[in-house]
């Protein structure tokens, strides 16, 4: 079995991520599910149910030095919702947060991954976030924002009325890292 860190932002979306585990579990991915720590508070009544049905802790802190990992390594990382903060931070390098660390090192060690964004028109109309989308593009990670993956709505909106998650896991599966 292969494994997938799963990793989501604190974007409405993140309300459905049991759904995407067992979706991805049934695509037969072992699923280690990471937070940002907003991420984490929002989903607070419902971490130990979705660390029963992964089977593995959900983090959203870093661990200790000298504590052992544990989650198997990653053999594809799916980071969505990434939100206009995660997506910049990420690009920027700024990994003080769980999911975006590990995320930026993924890609130096040749992880397939995969990000959707999740963020409204007006956000996306910063000029830093079209720069870090190219970023992520350019380190390796394949960025499903606007034709073909998450297009965004207004802003004022709480929810997208759709986010294509099945966009998004159909991508890890065709990373090559899908299980036989």
């Amino acid at each position: 079995m292969r494994t997938l860190y799963l990793f989501c932002s604190a974007a409405p979306p993140v309300f459905d991520v049991a759904h995407v585990i067992e979706d991805a579990q049934s695509r037969g991915w072992d699923v280690c599910l990471g937070l940002t720590p907003t991420a984490a508070r929002w989903v607070a009544g419902s971490l130990d149910g979705l660390a029963a049905l992964t089977g593995n802790p959900v983090r959203w802190q870093y661990k200790m030095p000298g504590e052992p990992d544990v989650w198997p390594a990653a053999d594809a990382l799916l980071f969505a919702p990434a939100t206009f903060n995660s997506v910049n931070a990420w690009a920027l390098g700024l990994t003080d947060r769980f999911a975006v660390g590990v995320a930026a090192e993924a890609l130096g060690k040749g992880v397939p991954v995969v990000a959707m964004p999740c963020t409204n028109a007006a956000l996306a109309a910063h000029p830093q976030f079209e720069q870090s989308l190219t970023v992520l593009r350019g380190a390796g990670a394949e960025v499903l924002y606007g034709e073909g993956g998450f297009v965004p709505g207004p802003a004022g909106i709480d929810a997208p009325p759709h986010f294509p998650w099945q966009v998004a896991l159909d991508a890890v599966d065709r990373a090559g890292t899908a299980p036989a």
